[in-house]
């Protein structure tokens, strides 16, 4: 980069005020944001609060080789977000604390900054504070977020009753390929400098890896349809993990039908190109952000037929654990082989 300043220039609270000068104040509820020694947030009369806080490694969760820093911005508020809907409940403050080493400069630091901005501009969101400290192995990114939902409004994992049907938003396994993708075209450069990446077609599922979107739509849906999910999780570490975290919480087990997970076209080539089972991509690749939830029996006319949803199986009793029935009509055990941030790396 030719014009390159350096983070020491700034000091560590000229780099907070430099990066975070412009973001604008969203919710009635940020009583004070960046620039105290903390943050002030009202909660409501009625409403909980919703914490949650993830931590993103670099070589562990994300390859600075493939990845854009904008993109890296957007994505580590986009997978806390998710979280806060998966409980029904919509977000309204992050703060946002990075450990970087020297290697980065301001610039480096404002094109994440600006993927921050644009996922709290997207998501109407507000950045309320954080931290800024050296590292001396990489990048490390630490988000908190919070939200609020009337007290009657959230749901957790441990609310599935037998007989309860089990639904997915969306479509599963297109970020794993993505990454199979970026994966493949890492090695061909590490082997051949020069060579330029062939990404071409596969558009879908690298967005669904390095873009991905939280799924405030269906949590909005949901509610218009005077649908109150019994039990609901994010699809971060592989559809076949939050199916038995649901049921772990929920003491129940479930029938999962293989032929029912959705799984987009452009999963299913990429799959073949890699000779992967794409229901396995699907069961144990993870970060697709999608919604897993239960509903009632009851509800499910309300639901029928619309594209935003697929129902995939039915809760049943713990004594029987968790079952995938296969196309071909075998009952198999359902194990989780999901993403495991303490085992994996990049």
């Amino acid at each position: 980069m030719d014009n390159r300043t350096e983070l020491e220039q700034l000091g560590e609270f000229g780099l907070i005020k430099h990066l975070t000068q412009y973001f604008p104040i969203e919710h009635k509820t940020t009583i004070k944001a960046v620039g105290d020694d903390a943050a002030i947030v009202e909660i409501p009369e009625g409403e909980h609060l919703v914490i949650t806080t993830d931590m993103l490694v670099e070589g562990v969760h994300f390859d600075l080789m493939y990845t854009p820093l904008k993109h890296l911005g957007y994505k580590s508020v986009v997978v806390n977000l998710s979280d806060v809907f998966a409980m029904n409940a919509i977000p309204s403050q992050i703060t946002v604390s990075m450990a970087v080493s020297n290697r980065f400069s301001l610039e480096a630091l404002e094109e994440l900054y600006a993927g921050i901005k644009k996922a709290c501009e997207f998501y109407k969101v507000d950045l309320v504070g954080g931290d800024t400290t050296s590292s001396k192995s990489g990048l490390v990114l630490s988000i908190t977020a919070l939200g609020m939902a009337a007290k009657e409004k959230i749901v957790t994992r441990a609310g599935a009753r037998e007989s309860d049907l089990l639904v997915v938003s969306g479509d599963l396994g297109g970020a794993y390929m993505g990454l199979q993708v970026l994966e493949r075209e890492k090695e061909v450069f590490k082997s051949a400098p020069g060579a330029q990446p062939d990404l071409s077609g596969y558009d879908y599922i690298l967005e669904r890896q390095l873009k991905p979107e939280a799924r405030k739509d269906i949590v909005e849906l949901l509610s218009s349809m005077n649908i109150q999910p019994t039990s609901m999780i994010d699809i971060s570490d592989g559809l076949a993990s939050e199916i038995m975290h649901i049921a772990d919480q929920s003491f129940v087990g479930c029938d999962l039908y293989e032929e029912k997970i959705p799984v987009a076209p452009e999963t299913i080539q990429a799959a073949k190109e890699f000779n992967i089972d794409h229901t396995t991509a699907a069961l144990n690749g993870g970060e697709d952000y999608e919604l897993l939830f239960t509903i009632k029996p009851s509800d499910y006319e309300k639901l029928k037929g619309n594209p935003s949803f697929s129902v995939i199986g039915h809760i049943t009793n713990e004594a029987q654990g968790c079952r995938l029935v296969t196309r071909g009509g075998g009952i198999v055990a359902l194990s989780a082989q999901g993403w495991d941030a303490l085992r994996a790396g990049i």
